[in-house]
Formats: structure tokens, sequence, C-alpha cells
């Protein structure tokens, strides 16, 4: 039997729903009288907030929970280790089995740990995967003090069921938050000093609601919001990228010109195989459209090399695809077989090494493409929202509208918005010189 604990630690692995579900963990131990600590050591509660996505997810959970065992018996300490999230979702027995951890809550229970932990100090078995039709979160405390730049769930669950893909297993059904309670938790979050809002969901722009609003319908709304000053949305689904969601890119002005866009492959018998349910023409198609009505708009996806069965004329595809679009960021990972899904079990995978060659081919097109964006974008003006501290005497760190990060020197706060001229890229970054500000 463990005491109650006094301090905690959140660490989040994977996505930016993971990071959205993080914070609220952190909100609710602090509603219960917690003091959050940044060193996992110290703390009395570490809750490890975990990703099922990549390979190897589940023994990383163990090898974080052998450390933090090996330092506590070190320090005559003995924390509570709670382990949340998709793979406690997807192995919550195993883990208590074999890690013997003290508290197991899936992505969909969360709002239960407080009462988890009451559990485990007690000595009772505390482990909570149910996916309930329930919304969780109607039971989580309001929003506290946030940053310039804040994340807002409105959607959970996937219901695609891309062939190597662990989330529908994991997060349940695509289930939409209500219209009211977005709408307040935004008003709250912008009223708590945030000046940006990304919407989050596995699949956002399916959300929708019983007046069926759609995604735009919502972006119109919050556009509407006094001290609003950006909006933002990921992940999308092409299929899910409706006319109205398209013209919204081109007349609500507070909607950021960036787009995270997946299409995973560039060929029609991979496409096929791995349940994406759009063509290579397709997605070529829908970024016409969008980039019709939003000429400047920044393109990013989500690449998988290696695909069980992917020849190199397949793979060839998937870079003639990113040739022709020009991504400003992207993300490209080798495929890993996810227990349970389809995928796994199909033949012809690829072999390592190969996937390792693909990769490096395909991440070097991207990181050219990224820093040919970048360059383009030097002389332009616009608006840098500031978010921290730069590393260098004076320097402040922003977004552009693009989702770049912007480098400038001047005496500016943490959330202004500042009027620059982009004067240099790198491969990463930008340098933005001040010509005046927009808001304080």
């Amino acid at each position: 039997m463990k005491s109650n604990p006094k301090t905690f630690h959140v660490k989040s692995f994977g996505c930016q729903m993971n990071v959205y579900d993080g914070e609220r963990m952190a909100e609710l131990m602090a509603a219960q009288g917690l003091t959050a600590t940044d060193d996992a050591n110290a703390a009395d509660l570490v809750v490890l907030n975990t990703c099922h996505i990549r390979e190897r997810a589940t023994e990383k959970v163990y090898s974080d929970i052998g450390r933090l065992r090996k330092h506590a018996r070190q320090q005559g300490h003995d924390p509570m280790i709670a382990v949340a999230g998709c793979v406690a979702q997807a192995e919550g027995d195993e883990i208590v089995r074999r890690a013997n951890v003290d508290v197991v809550v899936g992505p969909q229970a969360y709002h239960n740990l407080p009462e988890l932990v009451a559990k485990a100090a007690k000595g009772e078995a505390a482990l909570d995967t149910d996916m309930p039709l329930a919304s969780k979160f109607g039971k989580l405390p309001g929003r506290r003090k946030v940053g310039p730049s804040a994340f807002l769930t409105v959607q959970e669950g996937c219901d695609k069921f891309c062939t190597y893909c662990v989330v529908p297993y994991t997060r349940g059904a695509e289930i939409s938050r209500p219209f009211a309670a977005i709408v307040d938790e935004a008003k709250a979050l912008v009223g708590a000093g945030a000046r940006e809002i990304t919407l989050l969901g596995q699949n956002v722009n399916a959300w929708n609601d019983a007046e069926d609003h759609g995604l735009h319908g919502l972006i119109r709304t919050l556009d509407r919001i006094e001290g609003l000053h950006r909006i933002r949305y990921t992940t999308s689904h092409p299929n899910d990228m409706t006319q109205g969601l398209i013209d919204a890119h081109g007349d609500v002005e507070s909607l950021m010109p960036f787009l995270h866009l997946p299409v995973q492959a560039g060929n029609d018998r991979v496409l096929k195989a791995m349940n994406r349910a759009h063509s290579r023409d397709s997605y070529l198609r829908l970024i016409d459209r969008i980039r019709a009505v939003r000429p400047d708009i920044a393109l990013s996806g989500d690449f998988i090399v290696g695909f069980p069965g992917e020849t190199e004329a397949e793979f060839a595809d998937t870079l003639s695809l990113v040739d022709a679009l020009g991504y400003a960021q992207a993300f490209s990972f080798k495929y890993s077989p996810r227990p349970g899904t389809p995928a796994a079990d199909m033949a012809d995978q690829v072999e390592a090494e190969v996937m390792d060659d693909r990769l490096q081919r395909l991440q070097a097109a991207l990181n050219r493409d990224q820093h040919a964006f970048n360059l383009a974008s030097v002389g332009r003006t616009c608006d840098v929202l500031i978010e921290r501290r730069g590393k260098l005497p004076g320097q402040m760190l922003g977004k552009s509208p693009w989702l770049q990060s912007v480098h400038l020197i001047g005496d500016h706060a943490i959330g202004d918005v500042v009027t620059v001229q982009l004067s240099a890229a790198g491969p990463n970054s930008l340098t933005g010189t001040q010509t005046l500000r927009a808001a304080a």
C-alpha cells in the first residue's frame, strides 16, 4: 500500500492528441491538490501517457518503468506509476501482470484517474480501459492558464480501419463532441490566454453534430470569438475534406493557411491494400481544389514506406507524388506491424534494410521541399505569434501562419502577434525582422 501522492509528473508520447490528454490529466491531478514537478524521478506519481502507433511502443513503456523503478530504489523512493493512453488500452492486463504498475487507464477513461489513484493508494486494483459512449469531457475540470497556442479536442476515434493502424481499436469509434461544449471551451481557452487554437481529432474533419454544422461551421463560429487570432486543425482524412471546409480556407481570415492531410503512399495498389479509400488521382485533384481557393496554403502529410508488398516501382510513385506537390512539412515512417491489425498478417513483409533505404530517400526529398518552401517565404511580410523565448539574448521564437518556426530579436511578450518580414531561411526555421506590432 502506498501513501496518497502529493506531487506528480506527466510524460506524454506521440501525437498532439496525447499532448492534449496529458495536459488534461495534469489539470485533473492539480484539481485534487497535487503539485506538478518537472522531475519524474522526484514525483510521488508518474503518469506515462503512451502512444501505440509505432513499433516497440510497449517495450519502450516497460523500459521507462524499469528506469523509474531503478532510480527510485537507489533513492529510497517508491513512486506510484500510472500507465495511460493507447498502450494502456491495448495491453492493460499484460502491463499489470508484467510491470506491476499501480494504475492503468485508457484514453477514453482518464477522467477517472483521481479515483484510480485513490484506489491504488489503498492497495486496490486500479485498471480502467472501458470505452463508454458517454463523453469524458464533461467530467474534466475547467481549463487553467494556457500558453498563446492551445489544443482543443473536438473529435476522437476512427471508423476508417486502415489496415496498418491500431487507432480504431485503442481510441474506439468516431465520436464528435457537442458544438456548444467546444465553443465554451474555446472561449475559456481564449480567456486563459490562448491566441491560437488547434482543433484536434483522429479524423478532425469528420467532426459533425446533430445540427449538421460540419467542421467548417464550427470554424466559422470560433472565428467570431473576440481575442482568438488563429485557428488550425489536425489530423484530417482526404475523404472528409468537404467543399464547405475547402471554402473556409478561402474566406475565414483566422483559419491559417496550413493543412495536414495524410496521403500515406502514392501508388493505388498500396493505397487499396492500406484501405485508405482514396486514390492517388483523387488526392491530387483534392489538393488542386484546395489550392484554387488558397494558393499560398502550406501542405503537410504523413507517409509510410515499406508497406507489405510494396515494390520499388510502387515506392517510386510515392516519390513522384512528393515531387508533384512540394510539401512544406511532412512526417515519414517505416511500416511497423501492429499486433491485431490486418497488415500485420499480410504476406511479403518488406525487409528492414529495404525500408531503411526507402525512408532515407523519401526524407531527403521531403527535407529538400521543406527547405525550398522556407526559402520561397523569404521576403514575405506576415504576422508571427510569439510563443516562447529563444536561446540567444533578446531572441524570441514564434510561428508564421504557415506553421514555420520564426526567430526574431526584439522587446516582445509571449502571446504578442508581431508583423515581421521574413529575411532568412534555413531547413527548419526562418529569421524575421519586425516591421510593426500588430497586437499587444
